[in-house]
């Protein structure tokens, strides 16, 4: 199986729209039980707390549910157990990097747009200040288009 983790700065606006656009995305493709999809923040003062009620609309506009997400923050725990750590901006993989004791997971970690070589966009901005949650919705649909045919190519992946 395949683990993937998004991660933003609060877990409630990017990261959890990340998740469950994704899972979506792999349900849609017969893939859920290949892909572990999960969402986390690198500071803590969301914890327990639903996604934004501006990702919850932009989600729902798109028939995506965000039932029982809840913002959680990532652990050491994490590093070892998800395979891909996906980053929404570049402060997000400065404060991954910053967090394990070692550099041994940096490899592990990757900016969630940067492949995709977006003219305008290399990490996707946090709604929560700028208010745009089409924006991010579009920037986030296109990020997980790009690493799922990935995980597929890269993992072998069949329905």
């Amino acid at each position: 199986m395949i683990k993937i983790l998004f991660v933003c700065l609060g877990n409630i606006c990017r990261s959890p729209m990340a998740e469950a656009l994704f899972r979506a995305k792999v349900t849609a493709r017969g893939l859920g039980n290949q892909i572990e999809i999960a969402s986390a923040a690198t500071g803590d003062w969301n914890e327990g707390k639903p996604p934004h009620i501006g990702t919850q609309k932009i989600l729902a506009k798109h028939n995506i549910s965000t039932d029982d997400m809840i913002a959680t923050r990532i652990t050491s725990r994490d590093y070892d157990h998800y395979d891909y750590i996906l980053a929404m901006d570049h402060n997000n993989v400065r404060d991954l990097k910053a967090l394990p004791p070692t550099d041994q997971y940096d490899e592990k970690i990757h900016l969630f747009l940067a492949p995709l070589q977006h003219p305008e966009h290399d990490e996707v901005p946090d709604p929560y200040y700028t208010g745009n949650f089409e924006l991010t919705y579009d920037l986030v649909n296109q990020g997980c288009d790009y690493w799922l045919d990935y995980l597929i190519t890269t993992h072998q992946l069949n329905a």
